[in-house]
């Protein structure tokens, strides 16, 4: 059963980086593709119907992971207590700049909420990948099942949150789903809001290959106990392979024009960068750089077995609500953004 919840809160988890990952890369590069207030409309417009839905997979992630995984919560909740309060900032900026941005139509006001929302975008993608370096890398859990990280390291006694590899990690995430969310723009809109995003997407793709071999070195060179787990199990293998080659689809695709095809070949890297990484974790929810003893993983961090049965027959009829409501809203907002859509 903490089997079937790790995997159940990997898939979620998954799902919030692939659905809310384009929402972020379409605001990290909506200052760069769109040039006049109407593109500038038509980038909000395309995620307009969608963003503030995508953030729910995120909730519930959390949701479950109290359920199913009190321990681990406690303990990562309180250790990154002033990078989750950066994370609930950023977010509430992003939904703040997209219902304001319209609501003068002063030059100075719109630029302003226009410039936040890119920055609140961009950072949000940032902090995603020092999150994945953190539990990758792992963080001073002690014997007390708790610790205490600084954003930063302060001397050299302890890494902070944000060290050289967690950074490396932070800037490939901006790249991705900066390609991620230029990809969707080239897919939603038109004319030449659609031919700068295909620009930038495809320069951005290159980017992220280079910036995914420089991450794969690092982590084999610096992080050798969770390459090592990697290498143990052979079925995880094919899945590195798989990002790249969706990285290589979606820049062939592109430059064809197939705008769908790119973008469903961007969510397929992250999907499998993201399994290959929690399925190189698993068991392991946190990782202490202290003493393996220290560790927390899925066993020893789960509710009890009876409350992990009945919590299914509340997270399945939800999961399948959830489903069908996003199965609708997308295909209720299908096609190319239209001036009717133009509200933002």
């Amino acid at each position: 059963m903490e089997t079937l919840w790790y995997a159940i809160l990997a898939v979620m988890l998954v799902a919030y980086a692939v659905l809310d990952g384009f929402d972020f890369g379409a605001g990290i590069v909506h200052l760069f593709v769109a040039r006049t207030d109407e593109e500038r409309r038509d980038v909000l417009a395309a995620i307009g119907p969608v963003w503030d839905g995508n953030e729910v997979w995120l909730i519930a992630s959390g949701g479950v992971l109290v359920f199913a995984f009190p321990r681990a919560y406690a303990a990562s909740f309180s250790g990154l207590y002033l990078p989750l309060m950066i994370v609930l900032w950023l977010l509430v900026l992003r939904g703040v700049s997209i219902e304001f941005r319209s609501k003068l139509e002063n030059p100075l006001w719109r630029a302003g909420w226009d410039a936040t929302f890119s920055m609140a975008s961009a950072a949000m993608a940032i902090v995603l990948g020092v999150a994945i370096g953190n539990l990758v890398r792992g963080v001073p859990l002690d014997d007390s099942g708790f610790f205490e990280e600084d954003l930063f390291a302060v001397d050299g006694s302890r890494a902070g949150a944000i060290d050289a590899y967690t950074a490396l990690l932070g800037v490939f995430s901006l790249a991705t789903l900066g390609a991620h969310g230029a990809t969707y723009l080239a897919f939603k809109t038109s004319d030449a809001l659609q031919e700068r995003s295909r620009a930038a997407a495809s320069r951005l793709w290159q980017i992220v290959i280079g910036l995914g071999v420089a991450a794969t070195i690092a982590t084999a060179w610096l992080e050798r106990p969770f390459f090592a787990s990697f290498l143990r199990r052979p079925v995880l293998w094919p899945l590195p392979v798989v990002a790249f080659a969706c990285a290589l689809v979606a820049l062939a695709a592109l430059r064809r024009g197939r705008d769908l095809l790119a973008f469903l070949a961007s969510s397929g890297l992250i999907v499998a960068m993201l399994l290959a990484t929690a399925g190189t974790l698993f068991p392991v929810i946190l990782r202490s750089t202290l003493s393996a003893a220290f560790t927390i993983d899925a066993f020893g961090a789960a509710a009890s077995p009876r409350s992990l049965a009945r919590g299914l027959f509340v997270w399945i009829p939800a999961m399948a609500l959830a489903v069908a409501y996003f199965v609708f809203l997308y295909r209720e907002f299908r096609g190319k953004v239209g001036a009717a859509e133009r509200h933002y």
